[in-house]
Protein backbone atom coordinates (compact mmCIF):
# COMPACT_ATOMS: atom_id res chain seq x y z
CA UNK A 1 0.00 0.00 0.00
CA UNK A 2 1.15 3.32 -1.11
CA UNK A 3 0.03 6.61 1.29
CA UNK A 4 -0.13 10.11 0.33
CA UNK A 5 -0.07 12.33 3.28
CA UNK A 6 -0.99 16.25 2.49
CA UNK A 7 -0.49 18.48 5.05
CA UNK A 8 2.27 16.01 6.62
CA UNK A 9 3.92 19.37 8.30
CA UNK A 10 0.37 20.35 10.30
CA UNK A 11 -0.10 19.57 13.96
CA UNK A 12 -1.76 16.78 12.94
CA UNK A 13 0.73 15.83 10.54
CA UNK A 14 3.47 16.41 12.87
CA UNK A 15 1.71 14.16 14.67
CA UNK A 16 0.64 10.75 12.79
CA UNK A 17 3.22 11.02 9.57
CA UNK A 18 5.09 8.26 11.35
CA UNK A 19 2.46 6.12 11.62
CA UNK A 20 3.38 4.96 8.33
CA UNK A 21 6.69 3.06 7.03
CA UNK A 22 8.98 5.11 5.25
CA UNK A 23 8.53 3.00 2.19
CA UNK A 24 4.58 3.42 2.22
CA UNK A 25 4.37 6.69 2.69
CA UNK A 26 4.44 9.83 0.57
CA UNK A 27 4.37 13.26 1.59
CA UNK A 28 3.26 16.48 1.06
CA UNK A 29 3.50 20.22 2.41
CA UNK A 30 1.56 22.84 1.62
CA UNK A 31 5.26 24.89 1.56
CA UNK A 32 8.73 23.53 2.54
CA UNK A 33 9.01 22.38 5.88
CA UNK A 34 12.64 21.33 7.00
CA UNK A 35 11.51 19.01 9.30
CA UNK A 36 9.75 16.93 6.72
CA UNK A 37 11.39 15.16 3.78
CA UNK A 38 8.22 15.73 1.62
CA UNK A 39 7.89 17.94 -1.37
CA UNK A 40 5.85 21.17 -1.73
CA UNK A 41 2.53 20.72 -2.59
CA UNK A 42 -0.43 23.33 -3.57
CA UNK A 43 -3.51 21.41 -3.02
CA UNK A 44 -5.42 24.16 -4.80
CA UNK A 45 -3.62 23.36 -7.79
CA UNK A 46 -5.94 20.58 -9.37
CA UNK A 47 -3.46 19.45 -12.25
CA UNK A 48 -0.55 18.82 -9.69
CA UNK A 49 -2.25 17.02 -7.43
CA UNK A 50 -3.56 14.67 -9.92
CA UNK A 51 0.06 14.14 -10.90
CA UNK A 52 1.15 13.70 -7.65
CA UNK A 53 -1.34 11.45 -6.41
CA UNK A 54 -0.38 8.34 -9.85
CA UNK A 55 0.54 5.37 -8.70
CA UNK A 56 -1.29 5.82 -5.34
CA UNK A 57 -3.45 3.59 -3.09
CA UNK A 58 -4.92 5.81 -0.52
CA UNK A 59 -5.17 9.30 0.27
CA UNK A 60 -4.74 11.08 4.26
CA UNK A 61 -6.06 14.80 3.23
CA UNK A 62 -4.69 17.07 6.28
CA UNK A 63 -3.91 19.81 4.13
CA UNK A 64 -5.55 23.34 5.85
CA UNK A 65 -4.61 26.67 6.20
CA UNK A 66 -5.54 29.24 8.81
CA UNK A 67 -8.06 31.39 7.72
CA UNK A 68 -10.40 34.41 9.68
CA UNK A 69 -13.39 33.77 11.89
CA UNK A 70 -14.55 37.48 11.38
CA UNK A 71 -16.26 36.15 8.28
CA UNK A 72 -16.25 34.28 4.81
CA UNK A 73 -13.01 34.77 3.47
CA UNK A 74 -11.41 33.71 0.35
CA UNK A 75 -9.26 31.32 2.61
CA UNK A 76 -12.00 29.29 3.54
CA UNK A 77 -13.39 28.55 -0.01
CA UNK A 78 -9.90 27.65 -1.34
CA UNK A 79 -9.76 25.39 1.46
CA UNK A 80 -12.68 24.00 0.14
CA UNK A 81 -11.58 24.05 -3.42
CA UNK A 82 -8.00 21.95 -2.27
CA UNK A 83 -10.15 19.05 -0.51
CA UNK A 84 -12.46 19.21 -4.16
CA UNK A 85 -8.98 18.92 -5.35
CA UNK A 86 -7.96 16.00 -3.04
CA UNK A 87 -11.01 13.80 -3.97
CA UNK A 88 -10.75 14.55 -7.98
CA UNK A 89 -7.21 13.69 -7.86
CA UNK A 90 -8.15 10.48 -6.15
CA UNK A 91 -11.08 9.56 -8.79
CA UNK A 92 -9.09 10.04 -11.42
CA UNK A 93 -6.34 7.92 -9.79
CA UNK A 94 -8.91 5.32 -9.07
CA UNK A 95 -7.77 4.89 -5.55
CA UNK A 96 -8.87 2.96 -2.78
CA UNK A 97 -9.72 5.05 -0.03
CA UNK A 98 -9.71 8.98 0.87
CA UNK A 99 -9.60 10.00 4.68
CA UNK A 100 -9.68 13.53 5.36
CA UNK A 101 -9.53 15.77 8.51
CA UNK A 102 -12.64 17.07 9.49
CA UNK A 103 -13.37 18.53 12.95
CA UNK A 104 -15.80 18.56 15.91
CA UNK A 105 -16.62 22.07 14.95
CA UNK A 106 -19.16 20.83 12.65
CA UNK A 107 -21.24 20.17 15.60
CA UNK A 108 -19.62 22.60 18.13
CA UNK A 109 -23.14 24.57 18.69
CA UNK A 110 -24.44 21.52 20.90
CA UNK A 111 -24.41 22.18 24.55
CA UNK A 112 -22.79 25.45 23.72
CA UNK A 113 -22.52 28.08 26.55
CA UNK A 114 -21.67 31.15 24.75
CA UNK A 115 -22.91 31.02 20.53
CA UNK A 116 -19.85 33.21 20.17
CA UNK A 117 -17.03 31.42 21.24
CA UNK A 118 -15.85 28.21 19.78
CA UNK A 119 -14.03 26.37 23.59
CA UNK A 120 -17.28 27.14 25.06
CA UNK A 121 -19.34 24.60 27.03
CA UNK A 122 -22.17 24.39 29.24
CA UNK A 123 -22.32 22.95 32.18
CA UNK A 124 -24.63 20.18 31.94
CA UNK A 125 -23.71 18.33 28.84
CA UNK A 126 -27.45 17.68 28.08
CA UNK A 127 -27.33 16.74 24.18
CA UNK A 128 -25.40 14.07 23.10
CA UNK A 129 -24.16 13.94 19.31
CA UNK A 130 -23.48 11.33 17.29
CA UNK A 131 -22.37 11.62 13.36
CA UNK A 132 -25.98 10.63 12.42
CA UNK A 133 -27.17 13.76 14.10
CA UNK A 134 -27.59 17.31 12.44
CA UNK A 135 -24.72 19.67 11.52
CA UNK A 136 -25.03 22.65 13.97
CA UNK A 137 -21.63 24.19 12.87
CA UNK A 138 -20.08 26.90 15.28
CA UNK A 139 -17.68 28.83 12.91
CA UNK A 140 -17.04 29.39 9.23
CA UNK A 141 -14.32 27.21 10.20
CA UNK A 142 -16.75 24.46 10.71
CA UNK A 143 -19.16 25.25 7.85
CA UNK A 144 -16.11 24.69 5.66
CA UNK A 145 -15.58 21.30 6.88
CA UNK A 146 -19.36 20.57 6.53
CA UNK A 147 -18.72 21.84 3.08
CA UNK A 148 -15.77 19.05 2.60
CA UNK A 149 -17.80 16.07 4.40
CA UNK A 150 -20.36 16.79 1.77
CA UNK A 151 -17.93 16.68 -1.05
CA UNK A 152 -16.87 13.39 0.50
CA UNK A 153 -20.39 11.96 0.62
CA UNK A 154 -20.99 12.96 -3.04
CA UNK A 155 -17.97 11.13 -3.87
CA UNK A 156 -18.75 8.05 -2.19
CA UNK A 157 -22.15 7.81 -3.28
CA UNK A 158 -21.42 8.72 -6.79
CA UNK A 159 -17.95 7.09 -7.53
CA UNK A 160 -17.56 4.65 -4.64
CA UNK A 161 -14.38 5.98 -3.16
CA UNK A 162 -13.96 4.67 -0.07
CA UNK A 163 -14.33 8.29 2.44
CA UNK A 164 -13.59 8.54 5.97
CA UNK A 165 -14.23 12.01 7.83
CA UNK A 166 -12.49 12.22 10.94
CA UNK A 167 -14.19 14.81 13.15
CA UNK A 168 -11.13 15.50 15.22
CA UNK A 169 -11.34 16.89 18.35
CA UNK A 170 -8.99 18.96 20.62
CA UNK A 171 -5.08 17.36 19.63
CA UNK A 172 -2.90 18.55 23.16
CA UNK A 173 -0.86 17.16 24.77
CA UNK A 174 -1.23 16.04 28.34
CA UNK A 175 1.17 19.05 29.44
CA UNK A 176 -1.40 21.16 27.41
CA UNK A 177 -4.27 19.70 28.53
CA UNK A 178 -3.02 20.88 32.08
CA UNK A 179 -2.57 24.19 30.90
CA UNK A 180 -6.33 25.06 30.32
CA UNK A 181 -7.14 24.60 33.93
CA UNK A 182 -5.96 28.55 34.20
CA UNK A 183 -8.26 29.62 31.88
CA UNK A 184 -11.90 29.95 31.89
CA UNK A 185 -13.90 27.29 33.03
CA UNK A 186 -16.33 26.89 30.46
CA UNK A 187 -13.06 26.60 27.67
CA UNK A 188 -11.06 24.27 30.25
CA UNK A 189 -15.04 22.19 30.28
CA UNK A 190 -14.60 21.96 26.65
CA UNK A 191 -10.82 20.78 26.86
CA UNK A 192 -12.00 18.12 28.88
CA UNK A 193 -14.51 16.72 26.46
CA UNK A 194 -12.51 17.11 23.11
CA UNK A 195 -9.29 16.22 24.23
CA UNK A 196 -7.33 13.70 21.77
CA UNK A 197 -3.95 12.37 23.25
CA UNK A 198 -1.39 11.79 20.55
CA UNK A 199 -1.41 8.69 21.18
CA UNK A 200 -5.18 8.05 19.96
CA UNK A 201 -4.88 10.13 17.49
CA UNK A 202 -1.83 8.00 15.77
CA UNK A 203 -4.00 4.98 16.13
CA UNK A 204 -7.16 6.30 14.93
CA UNK A 205 -5.70 7.77 11.83
CA UNK A 206 -4.17 4.05 11.19
CA UNK A 207 -7.11 2.90 11.64
CA UNK A 208 -9.04 5.34 9.55
CA UNK A 209 -6.24 4.21 6.60
CA UNK A 210 -6.23 0.27 7.27
CA UNK A 211 -9.42 -0.83 8.74
CA UNK A 212 -12.21 -2.77 6.51
CA UNK A 213 -15.00 -0.37 6.04
CA UNK A 214 -18.29 -1.41 7.05
CA UNK A 215 -20.28 1.37 5.00
CA UNK A 216 -18.83 4.79 2.68
CA UNK A 217 -18.83 7.76 3.66
CA UNK A 218 -18.42 6.61 7.07
CA UNK A 219 -18.24 9.82 9.87
CA UNK A 220 -16.77 9.20 12.76
CA UNK A 221 -16.23 11.15 16.12
CA UNK A 222 -12.21 11.30 16.93
CA UNK A 223 -11.76 12.35 20.48
CA UNK A 224 -9.70 10.05 23.60
CA UNK A 225 -12.29 8.35 26.01
CA UNK A 226 -12.79 11.23 27.91
CA UNK A 227 -15.13 10.59 31.24
CA UNK A 228 -16.70 14.56 30.39
CA UNK A 229 -17.50 13.87 26.18
CA UNK A 230 -20.34 14.24 24.59
CA UNK A 231 -19.86 12.72 21.46
CA UNK A 232 -20.24 9.43 21.14
CA UNK A 233 -17.52 6.69 20.15
CA UNK A 234 -19.72 3.57 19.80
CA UNK A 235 -19.75 4.58 15.93
CA UNK A 236 -16.01 4.60 15.46
CA UNK A 237 -15.36 1.78 17.98
CA UNK A 238 -17.48 -0.26 16.21
CA UNK A 239 -16.61 0.43 12.64
CA UNK A 240 -12.93 1.26 13.04
CA UNK A 241 -12.25 -1.28 15.85
CA UNK A 242 -10.82 1.96 17.72
CA UNK A 243 -9.16 1.16 21.24
CA UNK A 244 -8.67 4.70 22.59
CA UNK A 245 -6.38 4.38 25.64
CA UNK A 246 -6.48 8.12 27.37
CA UNK A 247 -9.44 10.07 29.24
CA UNK A 248 -8.38 13.70 29.87
CA UNK A 249 -10.58 13.53 33.51
CA UNK A 250 -7.80 11.11 34.47
CA UNK A 251 -4.82 12.94 33.29
CA UNK A 252 -5.98 15.90 34.99
CA UNK A 253 -6.38 13.97 38.40
CA UNK A 254 -2.80 12.86 38.21
CA UNK A 255 -1.66 16.31 39.16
Amino acid sequence: MTIAVTGAASAVGDVVRDVFDEEERELYTQREAPHVDGAALDVTDESAFVEALDGTDTLLHLAWESASEGGWTSAHGENVRGTYNAFEAARRNDLDRIVVASTSHVVGMYNREDPGEMESLTEELSTVVGPEDPLRPDSYYGVAKAACEAIGSLYADRYGVDVVSLRLGWLMTEAELRATRAGPAARHRFARAMWLSPRDCRSLVSAAVRHALPTSPLVANAISRNEDRYLTLAETVVALDYQPRDDAAAVLAES
